[in-house]
């Protein structure tokens, strides 16, 4: 039998009696992890920028143009915050850069 617009009536079709399926799906939804801390080094006039451009890079890791930028935003805006992480993370660095005699402090972020 050839398919036609004619002969479609001669086909029954239902589709009452047909099992009702669903399908469950799990997707997994990768969050970003937002730092709820950062490490924050505020300005002084007795450090220099040499100095805290030094320290930021032994202490933090920064590469030399990082430490530079976040110096230069110390000096101009009286703070900067040189890194972001978890707490207990960052209060080694902070103790290490309180040691070296520039203020920091670890401060949280706001929602």
């Amino acid at each position: 039998m050839e398919f036609s617009v004619d002969n479609v009536s001669q086909f029954h079709f239902s589709f009452g009696n047909q099992e009702k399926w669903q399908e469950e799906i799990s997707v997994q939804v990768e969050e970003e992890v937002v730092p709820a801390h950062q490490l924050v080094v505020y300005n002084d006039e007795v450090n220099s920028f040499e100095y805290v451009i030094l320290t930021l890079i032994e202490v933090c890791d920064h590469t030399a143009e990082q430490a530079e930028q976040c110096t230069l935003m110390i000096h101009f805006k009286g703070k900067c915050g040189v890194k972001s992480g978890e707490f207990d993370e960052l209060v080694s660095m902070r103790n290490e850069i309180c040691r070296r005699g520039i203020s920091a402090e670890i401060e949280s972020f706001q929602n």
